[in-house]
């Protein structure tokens, strides 16, 4: 590897201290780093990311190494992440030991996982994409929504709640584990359905194939009314729907590729994180 791109959670590293040290180990030995440049909102300006590279460096937490996986989908880049946030599930090196990592990156001493992303398509052209998950949700109002769910042209079922979470395997220990949904391994291929806060007694997660398409639908709320919605994409990207506004929800044809330097393994890493440690 030799031209890195880093990008940096402004938030996290606030004096870009280690950053420069980042930058420092790699051009020490030779490496080439181009920074990110990011909008007045702090996203990465996906305009400027250049053309080629062989690794993109997040400096942050978790969410910073998603959004970095949304910015650079299709491109088949690794993405390695430092973690300067609390949990680190993807971004699994500390900032003790960056200097350990970048050698053990010019040895190719380094695993990729490949984790699978989510494509989600609203009004047949908007599309967008999710390495956590796609959350169709009520827009304000503290009341259910009803949301009717198909999967491959088939009715599943029809929900009365706040909304239901689309998720990867990746995602699963995030705001799908929040609300009751199963935790699965990474590195898998399949998609997790959980709904949020449904007014019902079972309607329990629903794992399915990774080559299913689901089908979100926004139904219509008492008397006929016109519900509000709103779809977001790995907490971002949100799109507003309404009564009789659908979502297609798909996997992604891309995948997000995670280098790994731990031996841990997910078991370990899941156990020490749920307690704390």
């Amino acid at each position: 590897m030799e031209r890195f791109f880093i990008i940096t959670n402004d938030g996290k590293d606030k004096e870009g201290l280690v950053t420069q040290r980042v930058i420092r180990v790699l051009e020490g030995a030779g490496r080439t780093c181009i920074q990110c440049r990011k909008d007045e909102d702090k996203n990465i300006e996906r305009a400027s990311i250049p053309e080629e590279f062989d690794c993109a460096v997040v400096i942050g937490g978790d969410g910073s190494l998603i959004e970095a996986a949304r910015a650079l989908y299709g491109r088949n880049i690794p993405i390695l992440g430092i973690n300067m946030g609390t949990l680190g599930y993807l971004t699994e090196v500390e900032v003790n030991s960056i200097e350990e990592a970048a050698v053990r990156l010019f040895e190719g001493d380094f695993g990729i996982e490949d984790r699978m992303m989510l494509e989600g398509i609203l009004g047949g052209n908007r599309r967008e994409v999710a390495l956590n998950d796609i959350v169709v949700a009520r827009k304000s109002a503290l009341r259910l929504v009803h949301f009717k769910l198909y999967v491959n042209g088939e009715l599943l079922n029809s929900y009365e709640a706040d909304g239901v979470i689309i998720s990867t395997p990746t995602g699963s220990t995030a705001y799908n584990l929040s609300a009751g949904g199963p935790i699965v391994e990474p590195t898998a291929s399949m998609i997790v359905i959980t709904p949020i806060c449904s007014h019902a007694l079972n309607t329990s997660s629903i794992v399915l194939s990774a080559e299913d398409e689901l089908v979100i639908e926004i139904g219509e709320g008492k008397h006929d009314a016109v519900e509000e919605a709103c779809a977001a994409f790995d907490g971002a990207g949100t799109e507003t729907m309404v009564t009789g506004d659908r979502i297609v929800i798909r996997r992604a044809e891309a995948a997000a590729r995670i280098i790994k330097l731990s031996k841990v393994s997910f078991l370990e890493t899941l156990r020490r994180k749920m307690k704390g440690k």
